[in-house]
């Protein structure tokens, strides 16, 4: 395709217009990782072939990876990583990317979902859900897309991203509503719904993240369609510890993007008791306040760490018309705000 030049009007002049725009050449590279991920068709990008595109990755800005495989997996107690990939041909991994810079002013872990086909599983969905359900890592996408910029920009603050890479299908041994899956840490679930899987890949993930003592974790995903009936497709909610929360919220103020602030009212958190394990991983017949019971149970692997849960359901993916500087497709919703708090945060 060819390149074309964008002429761009500023007060900025020397090395102060040269610093701005390699800042914003790197965040437009990061935006241009996630959306083209996001866009690639589930046959091409499995939980295995988005692994080794973050080798290839991290090789290039030299970073740090590991990867665990589903034997790693199985024998390391994640059991909602496991349980949501056991029905597809195409095994889960869970994934670590990270930038250590070697004076770090903090430590920041975030967390991706990273669905790279979501059918429902054995709770399957409608026909007419399924086709964007590609844009089902795109938290994954962002986060990994996210410390690839922190290593580009030199940040000191130390990131690790975690990418929980599944594929929810309803074949081979696919979980089944009214099992029961034991999470990393030992909390058991009982699965009421194989759609509400990623918050089990999540959970996994979070609970093994805040082991390492980061001084704050967020986690990134298109979560639940109870979002876009509370905010819409432009607007992503974002919920957790209130001053974290509040710095999310600025740091999109800064970015240019619409995240707004949603509470977890604590009355909720009875949709997730159940008779027979610790948690229910859904609410079964229950519709209210859905991304917020979400929020409710990813709290409980969380521990004390300071913690934001981002919600882009909606605005990961654009399926109507361009607006503004929205392509059609994915669109890197998230992208722009973790870049800039982690700015924020190495100040």
């Amino acid at each position: 395709a060819a390149l074309t030049e964008a002429v761009i009007a500023t007060s900025l002049a020397g090395e102060a217009a040269e610093q701005a725009l390699a800042r914003a050449s790197i965040l437009g590279g990061a935006l241009r990782l996630t959306r083209d991920l996001v866009n690639e068709p589930p046959n091409r990008l499995t939980p295995q072939t988005f692994t080794e595109l973050a080798q290839r990755v991290a090789q290039d800005y030299s970073l740090e990876i590991e990867v665990l495989d589903e034997v790693a997996l199985a024998e390391g107690g994640f059991g909602g990583i496991v349980g949501v990939g056991q029905g597809s041909v195409h095994p889960p991994r869970l994934v670590r990317v990270s930038w250590v810079p070697e004076a770090a002013a903090r430590r920041v872990a975030l967390i991706g979902k990273g669905i790279t086909f979501d059918s429902g599983g054995l709770s399957l969905k409608p026909p007419a859900s399924m086709p964007e359900m590609k844009s089902d890592m795109a938290g994954a996408a962002t986060v990994l897309a996210t410390v690839v910029a922190a290593a580009r920009l030199g940040l000191e603050v130390r990131v690790d991203a975690w990418l929980a890479l599944a594929e929810n299908m309803p074949t081979t041994d696919a979980q089944r509503p009214s099992d029961i899956v034991s999470m990393y840490g030992g909390t058991t679930v009982e699965i009421t719904n194989t759609d509400a899987e990623g918050r089990l890949v999540m959970a996994d993930a979070l609970a093994r993240a805040v082991e390492d003592e980061p001084d704050a974790v967020l986690d990134v995903a298109t979560l639940t369609g109870a979002q876009i009936v509370a905010l819409g497709e432009r607007v992503s909610g974002v919920m957790g510890t209130p001053a974290l929360r509040q710095a999310v919220t600025e740091a999109a103020v800064a970015a240019g993007e619409a995240f707004w602030a949603v509470p977890l009212p604590e009355h909720l958190r009875a949709n997730l008791d159940s008779p027979f394990a610790q948690l229910r991983n859904a609410s079964v017949g229950n519709r209210a306040g859905g991304m917020l019971v979400a929020g409710l149970f990813l709290r409980e692997f969380v521990g004390q760490v300071p913690w934001a849960h981002l919600d882009v359901a909606g605005p990961a993916f654009n399926d109507k018309s361009a607006w503004g500087g929205v392509p059609v497709g994915g669109t890197g919703a998230g992208v722009a705000t973790l870049v800039e708090l982690l700015r924020s945060m190495a100040c």
